[in-house]
């Protein structure tokens, strides 16, 4: 696995994922953003598009030519944005079930990070 790569995945990763946050829950802490979807859409689609592109490009160079650590540290820094964006601007706090389902995002980011696989 290669450290920079995998850093610079996971950073825009995140920043597509804060993006899309704005992008889909901006409606319910903003009256422009409920009433502009499609202004919203056209701003924030190409910056968040490209982020996810060069994002997964990022992590699968560094886990070696493998698309599937990408799609599973999409998912768990999508469910780690999502719950900090959540309960900062809608105040939605964070329940046993959420929890449960943070520790488990946390281990598949733990698991993809640090199991070493057969081809490596």
């Amino acid at each position: 696995m290669k450290l920079q790569p995998l850093l610079i995945g996971v950073g825009l990763f995140l920043v597509a994922q804060v993006g899309a946050w704005f992008q889909t829950n901006g409606q319910f802490i903003s009256t422009w953003m409920k009433d502009h979807p499609i202004m919203l859409s056209a701003l924030m689609g190409v910056p968040v598009g490209l982020c996810y592109i060069y994002g997964t490009s990022n992590l699968v160079v560094a886990f070696n030519g493998q698309l599937w650590p990408s799609r599973l540290l999409g998912f768990a820094t999508g469910i780690t944005t999502f719950t900090f964006l959540t309960y900062g601007f809608l105040k939605e706090g964070i329940n046993l079930k959420t929890a449960i389902i943070l520790v488990l995002a946390s281990v598949i980011v733990m698991l993809q990070v640090f199991w070493k696989y057969e081809n490596e």
